[in-house]
């Protein structure tokens, strides 16, 4: 496990999903990296039931391809649990504390790269089975810590992504440049992702995404 940087790519204009994935599919091909099977990371949102006087929590359970048999959990707070997959059914029994959000459940699905000491991933974003975006994962395997790789994963994510979405770190690696990297990072920036893109959604009541001019 190294860093990992997630960004959404919006579609541009006059594009559909699918046209903009093969785009970048194909420029990462010419960059040399090469197929190594496909990835998915899901979540599922779970809030908790109503107690008066209470404020509801909502607890977010995410997998990622790259680890079967691990469930990450996080809380609204911040605060994450790293356990092995029975803790779903663990989650499904607690039907008094938490209700499983329905029309909720998301996930970023698509083919899996390596190049050298990198890892590409770029995925369809969808929201109850319609298409809302982008998300593209670049993870430089040799480093735990972000500071020390970021000059090196910029550009390539600029080789991928160009220099207007990639000039900074994702705002939520901004606070932790010099601090040990871990796969809960990678899981909350999945998150922090996946929540603007449902608040979006439920904004628009469209399945367009965000779109930007060609570069």
């Amino acid at each position: 496990m190294g860093v990992v940087c997630v960004y959404l790519y919006p579609v541009p204009e006059g594009k559909s999903g699918q046209q903009v994935v093969d785009t970048l599919q194909r420029q990462t091909e010419q960059l040399g990296a090469v197929k190594a099977g496909n990835f998915c990371v899901d979540c599922e949102t779970f809030q908790s039931t109503f107690q008066q006087g209470a404020q509801q929590k909502q607890l977010s359970i995410l997998h990622n391809s790259e680890y079967p048999a691990t469930c990450f959990a996080i809380l609204d707070s911040g605060t994450s649990l790293v356990a092995d997959d029975l803790f779903d059914g663990l989650v499904q029994k607690l039907k008094n504390y938490y209700q499983q959000r329905k029309g909720f459940k998301i996930e970023s699905k698509g083919q899996r790269y390596e190049l050298g000491d990198f890892v590409i991933k770029i995925g369809s974003v969808t929201l109850t089975s319609n298409f809302k975006g982008i998300l593209v994962e670049v993870e430089y395997c040799p480093c735990v810590v972000p500071s020390d790789c970021w000059n090196l994963m910029k550009e390539l994510l600029q080789s991928i992504l160009g220099s207007s979405i990639t000039d900074n770190p994702p705002s939520y690696l901004k606070t932790k440049m010099d601090i040990l990297y871990s796969t809960t990072d990678t899981m909350s920036q999945y998150l922090e992702h996946f929540n603007n893109i449902r608040r979006s959604a439920s904004t628009t009541g469209s399945a367009t995404p965000p779109t930007m001019m060609a570069r």
